[in-house]
């Protein structure tokens, strides 16, 4: 199966899948879409991903987007090692950790709301960050208190929720976020940080030359 990633290196969605693939050991293609220059509103990219956005996932003929349909897909292709418990209850809380992240804390600080927030609201480098910081500490509040005692949110090894928190403290650092109220994310991030599969991922990895 030939896997192709159409790819932004400072993404977090992108970020998570190709911590995804790493982890998994498989090859894939790498395709940048550069978000800065708006590639990803191309006639190209929006007939592979209707959102106009990244990641999108060629699988063969077969093309996905959203990280975290596309991970569960990958875990269901790929199961080894598993990200996504199979258990339920197990799941559930992965699922919920995970989505802290994905659902409610990325979605409110990415590039397209940023944009929003200065062009309907006229909202400063200032205030834009700000609301960043604010979107991030109201949620990592919520991922401290659900992470227990394992080295990984998820558990002994890393999981879906792992995948999801790394992206997003590397962004959190981006904009300066205070972490003294998180020791546990940060000692967890600290540990999914240092695997190889986490290490290959990084953006610093696939950072198109200056």
């Amino acid at each position: 199966m030939k896997l192709r990633l159409y790819d932004y290196w400072r993404s977090s969605a992108c970020y998570r899948v190709r911590i995804a693939l790493a982890i998994k050991d498989l090859a894939y293609e790498r395709v940048a879409v550069d978000l800065v220059a708006a590639e990803q509103f191309g006639d190209a990219n929006r007939a592979r991903n209707p959102q106009a956005q990244v990641p999108t996932l060629e699988a063969d003929s077969v093309a996905m987007i959203q990280s975290i349909a596309i991970i569960e897909w990958l875990d269901a292709t790929f199961p080894e090692p598993r990200l996504i418990p199979a258990d339920p209850a197990q799941r559930a809380r992965a699922m919920a950790q995970a989505l802290v992240i994905a659902a409610d804390i990325h979605p409110l600080n990415n590039l397209r709301v940023l944009k929003r927030l200065e062009a309907q609201f006229g909202a400063d480098q200032v205030a834009k960050d700000e609301w960043y910081r604010a979107t991030i500490a109201g949620g990592f509040a919520a991922l401290e208190a659900l992470a227990g005692d394992g080295p990984y949110l998820g558990g002994a090894a890393p999981g879906i929720a792992d995948v999801c928190l790394v992206p997003q403290m590397f962004n959190a650092r981006r904009f300066a976020v205070p972490l003294d109220d998180y020791p546990r994310l940060v000692a967890i991030d600290a540990a999914a940080a240092a695997l190889p599969g986490f290490a290959a991922a990084h953006p610093d990895a696939v950072r198109p030359p200056r």
